[in-house]
C-alpha cells in the first residue's frame, strides 16, 4: 500500500511538472546547436595528434634534454597559473570587500539623519557599480558575461568557442565581477573566478597577447589545443581554489564537473595548481589581518568557520536532514527550469534588441534589487538583544557600517536589531556567515528568513543571465542555508534539544541547493567541508547531496548542462544515448556525401573543394596499378590552407615528386600548421592566388595524417561514441569489415622495458598466419607502420564528427590485425 501510494505521488509530481514548458518543447532549433549565443559556427578542437611526415620529422629530432625542458615549462606554467589565479581573486575580493564596506559606512551614516537621503545613496551607488560592469561587458567584452563554467566545460569537451578565452574577456571578467557582486546583486563571484583561472592558463600557454603586445615567446611552447587543454584544466581548479579556499574541492570541481579527460599526469600539475592558489591567498589574509587591506580587515575570503557549532547529532535528526534533501533537490530543479525559460527568452526576444536594452535591463535589476534590500527590511519590527555571551565573541548590536550579526537599522531603541537587515545589509558572504553562525539561536525569525527566502530566489532567478559576470554557487549558498535554518529551527522546537544548532542546519541546507541544482557530490561535498572547517558534518553533508541530486535528476539536467544547451554548447556527455544501442555506424554516414581528395591535386581544385565545403578532415585517396582506389590518410582543412597561402609545395607535374620517400620532400616545420588560440587562423577568403598557381600541383603525402582511426561499418554506434569520446577524437574512418586477420597483439606485447634496445624488442604475439611477427613491427617503426597503412584498402565512406572530446585511457585486452587488402 505504501509503495503504491508513493508511486502515485511520484507520478503526480511529474505530471505537474510537465505542465512547466520543456525547452526540448520550444522553439529551440536543433540545427542551431553548433551555434554560439552570437550565431557564429562553433568549430571543433583537434585533441588527436596528427601524425604526418612533419610531426614525425620533429619528434625524431627532438633529444632527452628536449624533453626535460618541454615537461618543466609545463610545470612552470601551473605555477604562474596558480600565482596569476591567486592574485586575481585577491584582487576581486578587496575590491568587493571595499566597496561593499564603504557602501554600507556612507548609508548609515546618512541614515542617522534621513532614511530617504540614505536610501537615494545606496541605490545609487548599487547603481553606478552595476552599470559600469554591464558597460564593460557589452561594449568591451561580451564573452565576460555569464559563469564562464559552461563555456569552459565545452572548450574541454572539445569546442572551440571563440571569444571565452581572449584578453580583454579576462579584464571584463575581472572589473565585471567587482560591479556586479559590489553591486549589491543577486550574483556570486566564484564562477566567474573559475573562467578566470582558465583565461590566465590560456593566454600562459600561447605565451600572452600578441594583439595588446604583452606575448613573450619564451613561453610559446604549447602548440597543440591537448597541452593547451591541460593547462585550462589546471586554470579551472585554481579558480574554484582561490574563490573558496578550498584547494582539494578544486581539483576535485575540475575533474568531476568540467573536464571530460583525466589522466595521472595532469592530476598532479592541477593539485600543484591549486596548492599554489592556496599559499598566495593564505598570504594575503595575513597581510590583510594587519588593517593594509581597506574597509573589511578580513579581506572578503570566503571561511565559514563552524568548528564550534554542533558536536553531535542523534538518530532523530536524520529525517529532518533527509527533508532538507528533499527541498533542496525540488527547490533547484524549479531554479534550474525557471532560469532556463527566463534566459531563453532574455536571449532570443530582448537582447536582441541591442546593448542599450541590456544596459537598461540591469541597471533596472538593480533599482529594484536595491529597493527591496532597503524597503522590507523597514517593514519589519526590531528585536531586543539576547544577553551577550563574551565567549561567543558576537557583539549586539554590531557597530554601524561594520560586518557581523545583529544589525540596528531602523530601531527606536539602542539595544535592538532587525533580523531582515542583518542579512540584506552585508555582503553575501558575511550573510552566509550569520546564517552559519553559532550559538545564535532565535536571532532570526521564521517570518524573516521566509521572506528573505522568496524575495532573493526570485532576484536571483531573474538576476541571471542578464549582461554581467554572474556566479550561483554564492546565492545557491544563501538560499539554501535560508530554508535550512527555517529546518534547524523547527528541529529545535519540537525535539526540544539544547544541542542541535540552527546553523548546522543552515550549512545543510546550502549542500542539499547546490547539489539540486548544479547536480555534483564529491567536489561540492569536499568544498562545504573545507569552507566549514568541519569534518564532522561530513556524513551529513553526503547524506543531503545524494538526495537532492537524486530529486534533481528526476526532473531535469544539471544547471551547467542547461545553459550550455541554451547557449549552442553540444556537449558529447559520458554515456551514449539509449537509441545508439540499435544503430550501427554506417546507418549515421549513410546520407552524407564523402568528399575526398586525390593525393596529387590540382590547386584549382583543391580551392574549389575548399569554397563549396566547410568540412574540417578530407580522406586522401590513391590509385594502385589495377585501378582501385584505397585511401592512404587524412588531411586537415587547416593543412592545405597552409599549403594554398605558402605555394612553396606547388609543382607543375600531376606525378609524385618523390614516390620512394615522402619525407624528403617536406618543406614546412610542425608548428607552421598549428591554429593560433586567440583567432580563427586562415580561411580560403585570405588566400590569393594568381590564374598560374591555379593550374599548379600538389602531393599531398608529407602532410597527411597516415594513421586516421577506423571502424567497422557495423559496429554498434555505442562503441563508436565511446571511442570517439575517450579518444578525443574528430574524424573517424568508417570501412567495410576485414575478411582475415594476420595477427593478434596482446598486453604483453606492449610490455616493453625502458632498459631494452627499441631496435632490439621483439613483440610476442599470439600468430593466426606466418606474416604476424611482421606486422607487429609496426608499434617499433614508423617506416613499417606507413608501409602497411598504405597496402590497406578502405572503403571512401567518411564520418565527420562534429563535436569532439578529450581523451580518456580505454583498457584493451587484445588488438587484431587485419591483413593487407582486407578492406
Amino acid at each position: 500500500m505504501l509503495s503504491n501510494q508513493l508511486h502515485n505521488g511520484l507520478e503526480t509530481a511529474k505530471l505537474l511538472w510537465s505542465r512547466i514548458p520543456n525547452s526540448e518543447d520550444g522553439e529551440v532549433d536543433g540545427g542551431s546547436l553548433l551555434r554560439n549565443s552570437n550565431g557564429n559556427t562553433v568549430e571543433s578542437l583537434d585533441y588527436e595528434v596528427i601524425e604526418n611526415y612533419a610531426y614525425r620529422e620533429e619528434q625524431a629530432q627532438r633529444g632527452k634534454l628536449y624533453v626535460g625542458y618541454y615537461v618543466a615549462v609545463k610545470w612552470f606554467l601551473a605555477l604562474l597559473t596558480g600565482i596569476g589565479t591567486g592574485l586575481a581573486a585577491v584582487f576581486i575580493n578587496i575590491s568587493v570587500e571595499n566597496f561593499a564596506g564603504w557602501k554600507f559606512a556612507l548609508t548609515f551614516s546618512i541614515i542617522q539623519r534621513s532614511y530617504f537621503a540614505g536610501f537615494v545613496i545606496y541605490v545609487l551607488i548599487n547603481l553606478i557599480l552595476v552599470f559600469s560592469s554591464v558597460y564593460i561587458v557589452t561594449h568591451f567584452a561580451p564573452a565576460a558575461a555569464g559563469s564562464g563554467i559552461p563555456e569552459i566545460k565545452g572548450y574541454l569537451n572539445g569546442l572551440d568557442i571563440h571569444g571565452i578565452l581572449l584578453f580583454r574577456t579576462l579584464i571584463g571578467k575581472i572589473f565585471g565581477s567587482i560591479g556586479s557582486v559590489g553591486g549589491g546583486l543577486a550574483l556570486g563571484k566564484e564562477g566567474p573566478l573559475v573562467h578566470t583561472g582558465a583565461c590566465i592558463a590560456s593566454l600562459l600557454g600561447q605565451g600572452g597577447s600578441s594583439k595588446y603586445h604583452l606575448s613573450s615567446r619564451w613561453l610559446q611552447v604549447f602548440k597543440s589545443d591537448r597541452d593547451r587543454r591541460d593547462l585550462v584544466t589546471c586554470g579551472c581548479a585554481a579558480g574554484v581554489a582561490a574563490a573558496f579556499r578550498a584547494p582539494v574541492g578544486g581539483v576535485l570541481f575540475a575533474l568531476e564537473e568540467v573536464t571530460s579527460w583525466w589522466r595521472s599526469q595532469l592530476m598532479w600539475r592541477v593539485f600543484f595548481t591549486s596548492a599554489i592558489v592556496a599559499v598566495v591567498v593564505r598570504t594575503a589574509m595575513g597581510w590583510c589581518k594587519s588593517g593594509k587591506c581597506g574597509h573589511f580587515g578580513s579581506g572578503g575570503f570566503i571561511i565559514w568557520d563552524t568548528s564550534d557549532g554542533q558536536e553531535d547529532y542523534s538518530f532523530e535528526e536524520l529525517l529532518p536532514m533527509a527533508v532538507i534533501g528533499v527541498i533542496g533537490g525540488l527547490l533547484g530543479a524549479l531554479f534550474n527550469q525557471l532560469t532556463f525559460h527566463i534566459t531563453y527568452w532574455r536571449r532570443n526576444y530582448l537582447h536582441k534588441k541591442g546593448n542599450r536594452v541590456k544596459i537598461i535591463e540591469a541597471c533596472l535589476i538593480s533599482v529594484i534589487t536595491s529597493a527591496i534590500s532597503f524597503g522590507l527590511p523597514l517593514l519589519r519590527k526590531c528585536n531586543p538583544c539576547p544577553e551577550s555571551d563574551h565567549d561567543s565573541g558576537i557583539e549586539c548590536p554590531r557597530p554601524p557600517g561594520m560586518y557581523g550579526n545583529y544589525v540596528n537599522f531602523y530601531c527606536g531603541k539602542d539595544k535592538e536589531y532587525n533580523d531582515l537587515a542583518t542579512i540584506f545589509f552585508n555582503t553575501q558572504d558575511d550573510a552566509i556567515r550569520n546564517l552559519f553562525s553559532a550559538k545564535t539561536i532565535h536571532e532570526f525569525s521564521a517570518q524573516s528568513l521566509l521572506t528573505f527566502l522568496v524575495m532573493f530566489y526570485t532576484l536571483a532567478v531573474v538576476t541571471f543571465g542578464t549582461a554581467v559576470p554572474a556566479g550561483q554557487f554564492v546565492p545557491g549558498i544563501m538560499i539554501g542555508s535560508t530554508y535550512g535554518r527555517l529546518v534547524g529551527m523547527f528541529v529545535v522546537n519540537f525535539y526540544k534539544n539544547l544541542n542541535v544548532e540552527e546553523g548546522t542546519y543552515a550549512l545543510l541546507g546550502a549542500a542539499s541547493f547546490l547539489g539540486g541544482s548544479m547536480r555534483m557530490t564529491v567536489s561540492l561535498c569536499v568544498i562545504m567541508v573545507e569552507i566549514t572547517n568541519n569534518l564532522k558534518l561530513l556524513p551529513l553533508i553526503m547524506l543531503v547531496l545524494l538526495i537532492s541530486k537524486a530529486v534533481g535528476d528526476a526532473f531535469n539536467e544539471g544547471f551547467y548542462e542547461q545553459q550550455a544547451r541554451l547557449k549552442g554548447i553540444a556537449l558529447l556527455e559520458s554515456r551514449p544515448k539509449y537509441q545508439m544501442r540499435n544503430m550501427m555506424a554506417k546507418e549515421v554516414c549513410r546520407n552524407q556525401k564523402v568528399v575526398s581528395f586525390p593525393r596529387i591535386v590540382k590547386v584549382a581544385d583543391a580551392v574549389s573543394i575548399l569554397q563549396s565545403n566547410l568540412h574540417n578532415g578530407f580522406p586522401v585517396i590513391d590509385h594502385v596499378r589495377n585501378g582501385e582506389t584505397l585511401v592512404i590518410g587524412l588531411v586537415l582543412r587547416s593543412h592545405l590552407l597552409v599549403l594554398l597561402q605558402s605555394k612553396v609545395d606547388f609543382q607543375h607535374s600531376p606525378l609524385p615528386c618523390d614516390p620512394a620517400g615522402v619525407s624528403k620532400s617536406i618543406r614546412h616545420n610542425f608548428s607552421e600548421f598549428v591554429k593560433p588560440v586567440s583567432s580563427k587562423g586562415i580561411s580560403i577568403e585570405d588566400i590569393h592566388l594568381s590564374s598560374d598557381d591555379l593550374e599548379m600541383y600538389i602531393d599531398l603525402a608529407p602532410v597527411l595524417n597516415p594513421s586516421p582511426y577506423v571502424v567497422p561499418e557495423d559496429m554498434s554506434l555505442t562503441k563508436v561514441y565511446n571511442l570517439f569520446r575517450q579518444l578525443g577524437l574528430r574524424h573517424i574512418f568508417v570501412v567495410p569489415r576485414a575478411s582475415r586477420v594476420v595477427g593478434m597483439i596482446t598486453r604483453e606485447d606492449l610490455l616493453i622495458e625502458d632498459s631494452e634496445d627499441p631496435a632490439s624488442v621483439e613483440l610476442h604475439s599470439t600468430s593466426v598466419r606466418s606474416l604476424c611477427c611482421f606486422t607487429c613491427v609496426i608499434f617499433v617503426s614508423y617506416y613499417y607502420m606507413l608501409e602497411e597503412l598504405n597496402l590497406i584498402r578502405v572503403s571512401q565512406v567518411f564520418l565527420y564528427g562534429d563535436v569532439p572530446s578529450n581523451q580518456l585511457n580505454i583498457s584493451i585486452d587484445h588488438v587484431a590485425i587485419a591483413a593487407p587488402w582486407a578492406y
